[in-house]
């Protein structure tokens, strides 16, 4: 590649000397100037699309942009946690996941054999590359080919790699075990005993979700069989929302997968536990004209697929908007350096950024009671009991 470039400028050097002894002496510096942006940009062309892919210019970014592409990468999933870089010497630092494909076979490595997308991963014959987080089929060059849209076309592996979001729900899972199974111990002893250490801080939450939300939507005669689900989504929601905070670069919540799928268990729950009257309500709503039936019906349908709908949304929105307000304000440590000074830009940032995070965590409450409690309440609506006559 370094060759081709210098023939590329060697050529373009002989095409302006001997085009600038026929030009007449008062335009030849101005042609001269032109010619040399035109070929400059020209050899960069040529070089961005060599063998049919293309190569990324050792452009400056901005401190914007820097702060930017850093929001962006906190938020996206990764194959590796990594801490702070240096810009410098372009290390970065951190520790690496384990990868699972599938292709042709198992293969299990390290996510740092990749160096953070550097180097083509040669495993049992097969060739792999991370790019922009995600992991791509190529050659032993790593070449990457796109679409018109500028989309990576490479075949993709079957991937089961333990990545960031895995880890951190893998994390919240067994601190979950930890802790109830503290809470449970100790009520096994005994029903009037007082739980001690951090189980003495679940309890008022456990009751809170009984007494506040799953007891007044649900009732007294059924509210116990949704319990566990109730208490496993409101933790769930509120420990990975309170990691979210923290520097690890957690964002769970802020990831739509992982929204759809508690999103799901809601809608499946709640269809599953429904009784005859919901099916009723939502198909042929009984004391209705016929006509009305009709018309109701497709709204009523539609209805239980928004239902989950919004419940995905506003975690998703929420969680993701409040993590990019939070780095934004962090940035102007940086952004506005020049313009504020060193101590004027770390103040008004670290004011700022500090009061968002205070508000952050009652965000991660407010959430996690949210979602909980729309989930008891369209529990409540699918297994509640009704009274009423048919109209005739």
């Amino acid at each position: 590649m370094v060759t081709l470039k210098k023939s590329l400028n060697l050529l373009a050097a002989v095409l302006f000397t001997a085009s600038s002894v026929f030009s007449y002496a008062q335009t030849t510096t101005q042609k001269l100037e032109n010619s040399i942006q035109e070929a400059e940009k020209s050899i960069e062309e040529t070089l961005e699309h060599v063998e049919g892919h293309e190569i990324e210019k050792p452009a400056e970014m901005t401190q914007a942009e820097k702060v930017q592409a850093h929001i962006t990468h906190h938020l996206a999933d990764d194959y590796s946690f990594i801490f702070f870089s240096d810009e410098e010497t372009g290390e970065n630092y951190g520790f690496s996941l384990p990868v699972i494909l599938i292709d042709n076979g198992l293969k299990i490595f390290m996510s740092s054999e990749f160096d953070f997308g550097k180097k083509v991963v040669e495993k049992d014959g097969q060739f792999y590359k991370l790019y922009h987080s995600k992991i791509y089929k190529t050659d032993a060059e790593g070449t990457i080919t796109y679409d018109e849209a500028h989309h990576p076309t490479n075949e993709k592996p079957l991937d089961f790699s333990i990545t960031k979001n895995v880890a951190s729900l893998l994390f919240t899972t067994i601190l979950m075990f930890i802790l109830f199974l503290g809470l449970a111990k100790t009520y096994k002893n005994g029903p009037n005993n007082l739980p001690k250490g951090i189980a003495r801080g679940l309890e008022p939450l456990v009751l809170y979700v009984r007494d506040e939300m799953a007891v007044p939507n649900i009732g007294k005669a059924k509210y116990k069989k949704f319990m566990p689900y109730l208490l496993s989504v409101f933790f769930l929601i509120f420990i990975l929302n309170i990691l979210g905070l923290t520097p690890l670069g957690f964002n769970v919540t802020g990831n739509i997968s992982v929204t759809v799928c508690l999103a799901i268990c809601t809608f499946i729950i709640v269809h599953f536990s429904a009784n005859k009257d919901y099916w009723k309500h939502m198909f042929w709503m009984p004391g209705v004209p016929v006509p009305m039936k009709l018309m109701l019906m497709p709204i009523e349908i539609l209805g239980a697929i928004i239902k989950p709908f919004s419940l995905m949304v506003r975690l998703f929105a929420n969680i993701t908007a409040g993590h990019s307000v939070v780095f934004g304000l962090i940035a102007i440590i940086f952004v506005m350096k020049e313009a504020l000074g060193t101590g004027g830009a770390i103040g008004i940032g670290f004011f700022l950024s500090t009061f968002l995070v205070v508000l952050e965590i009652l965000v991660a409450f407010l959430q996690a009671f949210i979602f909980t409690m729309l989930s008891s309440l369209f529990i409540g609506m699918a297994v509640a009991e009704h009274d009423h006559e048919e109209a005739h």
